[in-house]
């Protein structure tokens, strides 16, 4: 991977890991926080406080506790967006080698087929393990997490491998194969709790995955897009 491969691929990354912080920011972090306070048992279904709240818990105020919470929550945003950065850092210079692999083998990657890899990129990563394990809010419970794990990322992988028969291998054999890999960790399952429950609403958990999705998907695209233009030896 040459320089400009490497830097394209780690400002990419990182300018769509700030949008990306931005987009959780403006959509999720207040059902995070909400989700907290019924994690808490501040807040029951139906809105209704317990008897030991303080004051205002119901607007979510009632935790902060001056100074220190504002430095608290300071540090929090702080790291959330650290995070963003360095994991879409990191998924750009997976594209950007993958892109430099096709590149060498006489394609080009436009801005616009950017977009295009980058939603293969949400498609694995996220959507094909969402369909089986969907984004979870703070306190739900759930299975074992090691057999998540297991699940998810052999999921990922199934879906990489599937995904990367039928279009860079595209034949009947390779597009059958590629079907039957992509279905296969759904046929077995992902681990899943015998009854279901939790303290958060559902209504609030639903919320809470389609727009994790959703920003998922948007991220995905416009990596794409940057580590593409960024990445091309052309420009």
């Amino acid at each position: 991977m040459n320089i400009k491969t490497l830097t394209g691929a780690l400002i990419g990354g990182c300018a769509t890991g700030i949008v990306a912080g931005a987009l959780h920011f403006g959509f999720l972090q207040d059902i995070i926080l909400q989700a907290e306070l019924y994690e808490s048992r501040d807040l029951i279904h139906f809105g209704q406080v317990e008897a030991h709240d303080h004051g205002d818990a119901a607007d979510g105020h009632s935790h902060s506790h001056g100074d220190a919470g504002e430095g608290s929550d300071f540090n929090r945003n702080l790291l959330t967006m650290l995070f963003a950065g360095l994991i879409y850092a990191g998924y750009g210079l997976i594209l950007a080698a993958i892109f430099q692999f096709v590149r060498a083998r006489g394609h080009d990657v436009t801005a616009m087929q950017g977009v295009l890899w980058g939603l293969a990129g949400f498609a694995v990563v996220q959507m094909a393990p969402s369909m089986g394990l969907a984004p979870n809010l703070p306190g739900t419970i759930a299975e074992d997490i090691n057999m998540r794990q297991y699940w998810w990322f052999g999921t990922m992988a199934a879906t990489a491998i599937g995904l990367g028969l039928m279009f860079l291998r595209p034949s009947v054999l390779t597009i059958a194969v590629g079907f039957v890999l992509i279905a296969l960790p759904h046929v077995i399952g992902a681990p899943v709790l015998d009854e279901f429950y939790g303290v958060a609403p559902p209504e609030l958990s639903a919320t809470f995955a389609t727009r994790v999705i959703g920003v998922a998907f948007f991220s995905w695209a416009l990596l794409g897009a940057l580590v593409a233009r960024l990445t091309d030896p052309n420009t």
